[in-house]
């Protein structure tokens, strides 16, 4: 055997070898792209359970906003509904300041409440308001027995 056989029996036996470790190795890939294969139709049929679910999700979620939508409606009716008693309150308020403020004027007046105005002034009203008042309690009064008394002609015993 010369050297040329030899060095063709080594590149034989190198080829060989890599022949051997390539085959290895493709075998590994197939064997990993077997598993991402699995992988793969799982993650497939897990995404087709889930992409379900969320319909079912989605239509129900429509459905709440849907109410949710509705109620709102009728809450806003309602509250617009409201909205004259809270200017009668604003306007019931904005009346007591003011019969306040007379109140405060009328008393200011029947004390005498201005320097240099006499205190027969006060007295003449705080007499006027009298005798006003007991006019009317006897106008009262007078009504109340006319009434009484109509009352007594038509009772029978």
């Amino acid at each position: 055997m010369g050297y040329g056989e030899i060095a063709a029996l080594i590149a034989a036996l190198a080829f060989a070898v890599l022949v051997v470790f390539i085959i290895l190795a493709l075998r590994k890939v197939t064997d990993i792209l077997g598993e991402v294969e699995k992988v793969t139709q799982e993650a497939n049929k897990s995404l087709a359970v889930i992409t379900k679910d969320v319909d079912h999700l989605s239509i129900e979620v429509e459905g709440l906003l849907n109410k949710a939508n509705t109620l709102v409606d009728d809450l806003n009716g309602k509250i617009s509904k409201t909205d004259p008693l809270f200017t009668a309150i604003g306007d019931l308020g904005v009346t007591v300041s003011d019969v306040n403020q007379s109140t405060r004027n009328l008393a200011v007046s029947l004390k005498g409440g201005g320097k240099g105005v006499k205190s027969t002034s006060g007295s003449s009203t705080v007499g006027k308001l009298g005798r006003t008042a007991m006019a009317i309690a006897r106008q009262r009064q007078a009504k109340k027995e006319t009434k009484d008394t109509k009352d007594t002609k038509f009772k029978t015993y």
